[in-house]
């Protein structure tokens, strides 16, 4: 049996029922797809690096069990964005060249920290 158009839902063509999604997919095609694009980049980047560091080096070594531990990793989290951070204002504010990484990496990577940090905070990190 073939479906016809208008018997497609809303998830159907666009994989939520949040109607928000739908609008601005819309009206937005290029820069929804560029941001889904940049999450999938994300999300595989994040991959690799955990292939490698795996997650002690966010939860510093602990099982983030006590609040402590917890406010060790977050703080650990928040010393890696402001780098980046930092980076990122002396290269903009100063006009520097960009000698190592581009500059949308390190956009990527606070990006990253913030969801490893929501990660941590919702008790999830490593499990």
């Amino acid at each position: 049996m073939k479906i016809k158009e208008k018997d497609l839902t809303n998830k159907d063509i666009y994989g939520t029922d949040n109607t928000s999604v739908q609008l601005i997919e819309q009206q937005y095609p290029k820069t929804t797809d560029e941001f889904k694009r940049l999450q999938k980049l994300q999300y595989e980047v994040f991959c690799e690096k955990q292939m490698d560091y795996g997650p002690s080096n966010i939860s510093v070594g602990t099982d983030l069990a006590t609040e402590a531990d917890v406010k060790l990793s977050l703080t650990g989290l928040w010393f890696r964005m402001n780098d980046k951070i930092q980076r990122i204002k002396n290269l903009l504010m100063n006009n520097q060249k960009i000698n190592n990484e581009p500059l949308e990496d390190s956009f990527l990577d606070v990006s990253n920290y913030g969801i490893m940090a929501t990660i941590v905070k919702n008790g999830k990190w490593g499990k």
